[in-house]
């Protein structure tokens, strides 16, 4: 992510900018920063994992995004864009336009080399201060790995790790399921043919 310089920022005036941008910025503490563009393997990652959960939870009171849609985190004033979001239960927004969850269930960031830094460790800590969020899951877009972050009941956060192609992770929170084979379908990491 790369800073816009120049003025600080008030949250009105940055959604009033987000809303007529056709590019799509973080912002926290005053601050807009442009997000860089996504490789193929991240498209496809988060496609799969999308699809995979979006099948799971259709006749389900849970509702999935994708990537456009904002996440606020009201503690913190973070404005943010999760790779896939899910809410269980209703859905709460931030005004009447709709395009701001406050009350995410479940995130997904599929981790990149110029983010995944700020995916563990700033933007994590943002998420937690989140109520609502139960869980929160890494996946890798360069190897088969995904990480998934459970809130507990004394809000500690256990971490699985699952890394072998035929493993299936489990979702508690949304009580769905990720098999990696699914979420790597077609994905080619350097020097080795498509899955």
């Amino acid at each position: 992510m790369v800073a816009i310089r120049g003025q600080v920022w008030t949250e009105a005036a940055y959604l009033a900018f987000e809303r007529s941008s056709e590019e799509r910025h973080e912002y926290l503490d005053g601050h807009i920063y442009l997000m860089s563009g996504a490789s193929a393997n991240h498209n496809l990652v988060v496609g799969n994992a999308y699809a995979a959960l979006h099948a799971q939870l259709r006749k389900r009171p849970c509702v999935i995004y994708p990537s456009d849609m904002r996440v606020k985190v009201r503690p913190s004033g973070l404005y943010t864009y999760p790779d896939i979001s899910v809410v269980c239960g209703t859905p709460q927004f931030a005004d009447d336009e709709h395009d701001t969850l406050l009350n995410p269930t479940l995130l997904i960031e599929v981790l990149s080399p110029s983010t995944e830094s700020y995916d563990r460790g700033k933007k994590f800590q943002n998420y937690r201060m989140l109520d609502s969020l139960q869980e929160y899951v890494l996946i890798a877009q360069d190897s088969t790995r995904i990480e998934r972050y459970t809130r507990q009941a004394d809000d500690e956060w256990l971490l699985k790790d699952v890394s072998q192609v035929e493993a299936v992770l489990e979702l508690p929170s949304i009580q769905c399921s990720l098999a990696l084979a699914d979420v790597y379908e077609k994905v080619t990491f350097e020097n080795e043919p498509p899955t």
